[in-house]
């Protein structure tokens, strides 16, 4: 009886063993603990410059691409300006050479232009370029410069002077005819027709018009892109009018 007590006590201690060996929790590892020592190794001194040099190449990069958008913006914006100058100083020598020619034609003898008003009947009308039969050379020059100066009707007055040039082939004022046709053309860039005009003034020796033809022709061809034609026209203006106002616009454009 004594050995089947005893016996009973001691599977009870190995049962109980046995349960606190399968209760006590299984060791856990610290995977993160392991991996983190694993990457996290120090930078060296190396691997901080490069990374440095890198950043500082990143921004420098970024810093030269918004200079060159600004340098593109200004450089439109300075093509701009020059056209726009360019544009200005076209309109202004323009109204000059206007201006030129309504004092010559008020200090003539002959009935000055401040006199000639637009007709009102059919017969005379002025504004489409519409003459008279029985108008004379003076009267028919003076309505064509009537219709540029005053009424501004461009188109109308091309084709006043070029009936003008018909009726009248052989008028004092042929040379200043085709004068005032060349700037019209050329203020509506019709370059053609217009160097066209101005040669017909050049071959006017005594024309007072000629000296600003020649610059006139060489402003034909440098707004054309032919330089070597236009220092042609500007160096002959120099050459054959000395000290003229021509001769200096001639030189300053002269490259």
């Amino acid at each position: 009886m004594f050995s089947n007590f005893k016996r009973a006590v001691s599977l009870a201690l190995l049962a109980s063993a046995a349960n606190l060996a399968f209760a006590a929790p299984a060791p856990v590892s610290d995977l993160n603990s392991t991996s983190s020592s694993a990457t996290s190794k120090p930078e060296t001194d190396v691997q901080r410059l490069e990374r440095l040099l890198n950043n500082r190449s990143r921004v420098q990069l970024q810093m030269q691409q918004q200079i060159d958008g600004m340098e593109s913006e200004l450089s439109e914006l300075r093509g701009m300006v020059e056209r726009n100058s360019y544009d200005m100083k076209q309109m202004l020598e323009r109204q000059r050479e206007l201006f030129i020619e309504l004092d010559r034609l008020r200090n003539e003898k002959q009935q000055p232009i401040d006199n000639v008003a637009p007709a009102t009947n059919g017969n005379t009308e002025i504004k489409g370029g519409v003459y008279a039969a029985d108008a004379n050379e003076e009267a028919a020059y003076k309505k064509a410069v009537y219709l540029v100066q005053v009424d501004k009707d461009y188109t109308g007055a091309l084709a006043a002077f070029a009936k003008f040039q018909k009726d009248f082939p052989n008028s004092s004022y042929s040379a200043n005819s085709h004068y005032w046709v060349g700037q019209l053309n050329y203020a509506l860039k019709k370059d053609v027709d217009a160097a066209k005009s101005f040669a017909s003034v050049v071959s006017y020796e005594k024309s007072n018009k000629r000296a600003d033809s020649l610059v006139k022709l060489g402003d034909i061809a440098a707004r054309n892109g032919k330089p070597a034609v236009a220092n042609k026209y500007y160096q002959q203006a120099i050459d054959e009018y000395p000290g003229s106002a021509s001769a200096k616009m001639a030189k300053s454009k002269l490259k």
